[in-house]
């Protein structure tokens, strides 16, 4: 009689130990999964850097897209520069910047035609080339951003300060018809990159002082 008594409680005492184990078992498990929600995954190192390094770009676009849509201007020879991107080549391959600086050229017909005297050479735009070419003529392509009067501007001092064709022409390489993706020739786009470059944003800066002598107010002082 005794002896199954002590059995009976043997019995109980294991069946509580088993409950207790279980319960902290799920409590572990509820703690787990209320620690992971809170906390953000840990992503790898490349990860991190490349959502960094994403957020860094985003937050340093000094220079906005155009807030109205402005039409590509139509080109006396159909040209894409996301096609010839493609192939590597480089902006200053086509674009130079003769002296003084102020702006980058357009290339040759001779320059074109290095490449397509033999590639695509019977495409009907491309005997257009050749023809300027031969003839040592410009070809007269429409200027798309285009500097408002007033402005003293120079392409020269811009790119010794390492700024790059995109930063202010948009991403060239996935447009065809090159058009006025950007914003750059506004006051407000020139203003904000000199701030947040630490350039000069006084008057002169950008805009020739007329001369006292020669304006109305002087006209009028003398009168």
């Amino acid at each position: 009689m005794g002896e199954s008594k002590f059995m009976e409680r043997k019995r109980s005492t294991a069946l509580v130990i088993v409950a207790l184990t279980m319960m902290l078992a799920l409590l572990c498990i509820a703690t787990r999964g209320i620690a992971q929600q809170e906390s953000p995954a840990v992503q790898p190192a490349h990860k991190t850097a490349s959502a960094s390094a994403h957020a860094s770009a985003s937050a340093k676009r000094i220079v906005p897209d155009n807030p109205s849509p402005h039409p590509a201007p139509e080109q006396p020879i159909p040209y894409s520069h996301k096609q010839h991107l493609a192939f590597g080549l480089k902006c200053q391959e086509c674009h130079i910047n003769p002296e003084p600086g102020k702006l980058m050229t357009f290339p040759e017909a001779a320059k074109c035609m290095q490449c397509h005297v033999t590639i695509a050479k019977d495409k009907p735009s491309i005997q257009k080339i050749a023809q300027y070419a031969a003839s040592n003529q410009q070809i007269p392509w429409v200027r798309v951003y285009k500097v408002i009067p007033g402005v003293n501007w120079t392409h020269r001092a811009h790119l010794a300060a390492g700024v790059k064709c995109e930063t202010c022409h948009g991403n060239v390489s996935q447009i065809s018809a090159m058009s006025e993706v950007t914003s750059v020739v506004t006051m407000y786009s020139c203003l904000n990159c000199h701030e947040m470059n630490r350039a000069k944003t006084t008057c002169e800066t950008c805009h020739a002082q007329p001369s006292f002598e020669h304006s109305s107010v002087a006209d009028v002082r003398k009168n």
